[in-house]
């Protein structure tokens, strides 16, 4: 059955990229509506804006999505990877600003506020979608494939110069819980090399190193406090590509491996795979999927630890 949370639950703090204050809201919606944005800041044009893989505008540091008007919402994917790996189907999200909060630069705290308002089942089958066969993209040395799996599995392979990063790797089933206790407080990083460019193009203007994000120079990790886990970055971007996975529109039973891909190349991995009919198949879900599911199973024990 498809879910929704049981109450509306308020979050407030600034956007990475724009630094800019926003108050957001998530409130329960019915059956089939799926996830919305709602830009209540925004006089004269539409401001309902799909989170789904067709609306994705800009890719290329964070996931943005807009309607046909222009309107748009970036930095959508830690929550859209809460709501995945909370088994959320149908929410609407209430914004007042162009992107979602950063909070501490992971899904946990996403997470945990959902958790704790609890779900609510409504009268309507969930449907999924089936990976029949493998789907690939590529771009220079990166890649992302879709393949048929009995679950929803991500792998994820990184390699950096910085020592302290190097090479990390790391496959996992989303089953049970798996997301919340594994990957939701793994927060956003980037390198010190890279940070002076971004805020020079007018990027990263709400990255607070310690706060939000972590940030390596070399062998250092430029973070008060240091990692929570010691291959933090290859589980923020399994949490990153469960984010962008989820823009798919239902839960994807297949396995999702990532070798240095990112937002924009998950996401040409979802337009490749709904431009072949024979790649997927939408199915009602059976028992055997749903308990398989990222959120079946999932409670706030599992998230209390690390939130």
């Amino acid at each position: 059955m498809q879910t929704t949370i049981r109450s509306a639950i308020s979050f407030s703090g600034v956007g990475l990229h724009s630094g800019v204050p926003v108050r957001m809201t998530i409130r329960p919606a019915s059956a089939e509506f799926g996830i919305w944005f709602r830009r209540t800041d925004v006089i004269g044009r539409d401001p309902m804006v799909p989170a789904l893989w067709s609306a994705v505008s800009n890719a290329r540091l964070c996931t943005e999505i807009a309607n046909s008007q222009g309107v748009s919402v970036s930095t959508i994917e830690h929550l859209m990877a809460a709501f995945a790996g909370c088994g959320i189907h149908n929410a609407l999200v209430e914004i007042d600003g162009p992107e979602v909060p950063i909070l501490d630069g992971s899904a946990a705290p996403f997470a945990a506020g959902l958790m704790a308002r609890g779900l609510r089942v409504l009268d309507a089958p969930l449907r999924v979608i089936e990976v029949l066969k493998p789907v690939e993209v590529r771009d220079g040395g990166a890649m992302a494939r879709l393949e048929p799996a009995p679950t929803l599995e991500i792998e994820f392979h990184i390699a950096f110069e910085d020592a302290a990063i190097g090479q990390q790797d790391m496959r996992l089933s989303m089953s049970n819980g798996a997301f919340l206790r594994e990957l939701s407080d793994s927060r956003t990083f980037c390198r010190q090399a890279d940070v002076e460019a971004m805020r020079a193009a007018g990027l990263a203007r709400g990255g607070r190193p310690g706060e939000n994000a972590v940030v390596f120079d070399g062998n250092r990790v430029l973070c008060p406090g240091g990692l929570r886990h010691q291959d933090e970055p290859v589980r923020h971007k399994m949490l990153d590509a469960l984010g962008d996975l989820a823009l798919a529109g239902a839960p994807v039973i297949g396995r999702y491996v990532g070798d240095r891909a990112g937002h924009a190349m998950t996401n040409r991995l979802l337009r490749a795979l709904f431009a072949d009919p024979e790649a997927l198949r939408v199915v009602d879900c059976s028992e055997a999927q749903r308990a398989r599911l990222p959120g079946a199973g999932a409670s706030l024990a599992d998230i209390s630890a690390v939130a």
